[in-house]
């Protein structure tokens, strides 16, 4: 069934609009693959405050259209051309926007790509979607940031403030932080435990990213249950990974996951 959409165009980016029963809007683009694929689909899953017109998400579009594969990129609501006040969003919410657009808006097997807090709403999506998901690549992961990177640098000061008043505004990347997204963010953790995701995962980390460090990658590893998992450390990459290089690497991660993945499903019995 068709979801209900109508277009729109912003500054001369088409995009499309999803709408909720709840009346909440999601922003997306995708991009229909070759008749002749018969590989997965890619879905982007943005980071915290970004929007799907980043260079990571225009690079994997143009390289999935010259590639023959379908692509999703979509805002969260809060974010970019969604609807909603991002100061209301919380890890809960981000993961239900996902699972949203991924249910309307794909179809078959998905790839998912997240980076930064895409890759943690990436793994929650992994875990509730496992029929949907052929493969996972991580652009510099960061699960469980809201208590890792957030909470636990705030002074006793500033923990006393933020759970007072329930917002403090800005933080140090002119990103509201509110009580509701580090609380919430409790209840999504995934790093305390293993984590029961099977399929293949490439996780990709910057060694000078001064917002997540690197050594988050090889932790991920060590906690997901499948035994195809590789991480690519970048030499001197920063967080956004966005250069030509990074893009690059990118594009060939994902072609040798498609790969992989084909392989694999050719060598399966049940074929």
């Amino acid at each position: 069934m068709t979801p209900p959409t109508s277009s729109a165009s912003d500054t001369g980016f088409a995009f499309e609009i999803l709408a909720r029963d709840d009346g909440a809007t999601i922003a997306y683009r995708r991009t229909a693959p070759a008749r002749s694929n018969r590989h997965p689909g890619v879905v982007f899953l943005g980071g915290f405050g970004s929007d799907m017109t980043g260079s990571k998400a225009s690079a994997l579009e143009a390289h999935c259209r010259q590639s023959g594969y379908a692509f999703l990129r979509f805002d969260y609501t809060g974010h970019g051309r969604s609807s909603g006040r991002f100061e209301d969003g919380t890890i809960g919410q981000w993961i239900e926007d996902a699972l949203f657009a991924i249910d309307r808006l794909t179809d078959g097997p998905q790839i998912l790509i997240g980076s930064s807090m895409g890759g943690w709403i990436m793994l929650n999506v992994a875990l509730r979607r496992r029929d949907r998901i052929a493969g996972l690549i991580g652009i510099a992961a960061a699960p469980d940031f809201t208590e890792e990177l957030i909470w636990r640098k705030f002074s006793a000061g500033e923990r006393t403030a933020l759970m007072r008043d329930g917002i403090r505004q800005p933080n140090p990347d002119g990103l509201p932080i509110t009580r509701a997204l580090v609380e919430d963010g409790r209840r999504h953790r995934l790093m305390l435990a293993p984590i029961g995701i099977d399929c293949p995962v490439r996780l990709l980390h910057g060694t000078n990213d001064t917002a997540v460090p690197w050594q988050t990658a090889p932790r991920i590893a060590g906690c997901l249950t499948s035994h195809d998992v590789t991480v690519t450390l970048v030499k001197d990459g920063d967080h956004r990974l966005s250069t030509p290089s990074d893009l690059a690497l990118l594009a060939g991660t994902l072609d040798r996951l498609v790969q992989a993945i084909a392989a694999a499903s050719a060598a399966s019995p049940s074929r």
